[in-house]
């Protein structure tokens, strides 16, 4: 069956500049310029405020005919937190995230290469803030004669901690299964493919992305979750289906389905964050490297830095490493009499 979700016909008179990169695959269209400036004295406010009286324009920038179903995105606000060199609002195909991983080291490069934040040779630091909080960025910088080239990216993430673990649940055509929720920015529900029944390298991608999408339904609807930072935190972002593998030996290949059925190209950001601290609840010692792979083959670095706690929570900090690419810059435009110029998308 073919569906169409299709926004409202959108009253835009200005462009709306983007420059367009990718992490993995994962595509990251970050803002430049026309968008309306967001009020709001917290970062979590300016979501509300994107949330309720913007959202025409997440959707004429992720949908079709601009974007896509899997479309991801950044809107740059002013930060509110001391110290911070960028804040972001993260966009999807159904709403705003938490925190992103994939677009972090996306905007690493972006913002050495725009002069968010000075070049700094061999690495430059800078402070993100995210609606999860701050997150700290360290993007390689080669001095050349030609000038400052950038190039991988790492960041360590707010604090992560496995909320829960092995708990079990059933579904129809899955049978009963087991998972763990971590939060590494935003929660996932963690489950083995191959427990279900399903192989990450044979399996068509539409089975894996139902049975994901069950399961984090069925999870929301049966766990309740708490983030003692903010209520707002406190979601099930998706499920990530992975190989069974810790990441050790040869890189742990998994697939995060999140927001509304929506595929990670990369291996997940905040979702590695995620199943790093719930390794670590499970014994893992600071320090001890592991690697992640996705769909796309793209690999993530990732390691416990150190031990923290938010609120009732053992928890880590993980430091995420991987590359991303430049893609394209674009410019948006609306015609007011155009049906489809809101956006849509067909599925």
């Amino acid at each position: 069956m073919v569906k169409l979700v299709s926004g409202a016909p959108v009253r835009f008179e200005d462009t709306i500049e983007t420059v367009d990169m990718h992490t993995g695959g994962e595509p990251v269209r970050i803002v430049a310029s026309g968008y309306p400036q967001i009020p709001g004295a917290t970062i979590l406010e300016k979501r509300r405020h994107a949330r309720e009286h913007l959202d025409h324009l997440r959707r004429m920038l992720m949908f079709e005919p601009r974007g896509h179903y899997d479309m991801y995105g950044v809107l740059p606000v002013e930060p509110d937190l001391p110290g911070a060199d960028m804040a972001v609002l993260f966009i999807h195909n159904e709403g705003y995230s938490t925190m992103c991983g994939h677009a972090t080291i996306a905007l690493g490069r972006y913002a050495v290469d725009t002069g968010i934040v000075a070049p700094v040779a061999p690495v430059t630091r800078m402070a993100l803030q995210c609606p999860c909080g701050l997150v700290t960025v360290s993007i390689t910088v080669e001095e050349t004669p030609a000038g400052f080239v950038t190039g991988a990216v790492s960041f360590e993430s707010v604090p992560s901690f496995a909320f829960a673990l092995d708990l079990e649940g059933e579904l129809p055509g899955l049978g009963r299964f087991r998972y763990d929720i971590g939060y590494g920015g935003a929660f996932y529900a963690l489950v083995d493919a191959g427990a279900i029944g399903l192989d990450l390298a044979d399996t068509p991608l539409d089975i894996l992305v139902d049975a994901a999408d069950r399961i984090t339904k069925q999870v929301s609807a049966t766990v309740p979750l708490e983030h003692p930072d903010d209520p707002d935190l406190a979601f099930l972002y998706g499920t990530i289906l992975t190989d069974g593998g810790d990441g050790a030996e040869r890189p742990s290949r998994n697939v995060c389905v999140f927001a509304e059925r929506e595929v990670d190209r990369s291996p997940t950001g905040s979702g590695v964050s995620a199943r790093i601290a719930v390794q670590c609840a499970r014994g893992l010692a600071v320090g001890t490297d592991r690697t992640f792979q996705s769909l796309t083959d793209a690999v993530f670095t990732a390691k416990a830095t150190r031990r923290d706690h938010v609120g009732r929570f053992d928890a880590v900090r993980v430091e995420v490493g991987g590359r991303a690419y430049y893609s394209g810059r674009s410019s948006f435009t609306a015609e007011a009499d155009d049906p489809l110029g809101g956006g849509f998308l067909l599925r």
